[in-house]
């Protein structure tokens, strides 16, 4: 569900991303985010295949909780169940994974158990790009859809009310993402930053 007006925003992350994408040819990108039409034909039209997973909408709309472990005060998670369900990506490999906010507004329960799997779904060398909050309310705090465009900007494009969840530092991004080769983040005037992972 995608309501309002799209705002373009600059993407330092995205301009790099997109720079990769047309160096390369054939590629397969994983976006992750309510499905858009628009990046579907603009990556095919690039020449690349692209595989599509709205994970914070299935993470959030119930049925996965588990009750807590022995021990526990939070409730856990169906990982296995989600991922067969959401995430079965067959044996593909991704060259390129656009994970936009998503760890930003998914179950806490879930977030160690999505980075890795996206890490075995990625092939040695891909990318992934991620955008993080820097605040949990505030402009610029709503869930989005990001529509890709030809230039550095993104559209941002606001989705379901979902509330940010947790604001990660770079320390705890680095430390998530300690199984890739590397990071380079990408500091914004708005409340949000990027990061483009190498696998």
């Amino acid at each position: 569900m995608l309501t309002g007006p799209r705002i373009p925003r600059h993407s330092s992350g995205w301009q790099a991303l997109l720079k990769h994408l047309r160096e390369e040819s054939g590629l397969r990108v994983l976006d992750i985010g309510p499905t858009s039409p628009q990046n579907i034909n603009f990556l095919t039209g690039m020449g690349h295949s692209v595989y599509m997973a709205d994970v914070v909408h299935e993470a959030l709309k119930g049925g996965w909780e588990l009750p807590p472990a022995e021990g526990e005060d939070k409730p856990g998670f169906n990982i296995d169940g989600f991922f067969q369900q959401n995430l079965n990506f067959q044996g593909r490999e991704f060259d390129v994974v656009l994970l936009w906010t998503t760890l930003d507004y998914i179950p806490e329960a879930l977030t160690e158990a999505l980075v890795k799997r996206l890490r075995t779904a990625t092939r040695p060398g891909g990318k992934l790009l991620a955008i993080f909050h820097s605040k949990a309310t505030g402009p610029y705090t709503a869930y989005c859809r990001y529509h890709l465009t030809e230039t550095s900007e993104i559209q941002m494009q606001e989705s379901e009310p979902f509330p940010v969840l947790r604001v990660y530092t770079n320390r705890q991004i680095e430390r998530l993402f300690e199984g890739f080769s590397g990071n380079r983040f990408f500091l914004a005037k708005d409340n949000l930053y990027e990061v483009i992972i190498t696998r």
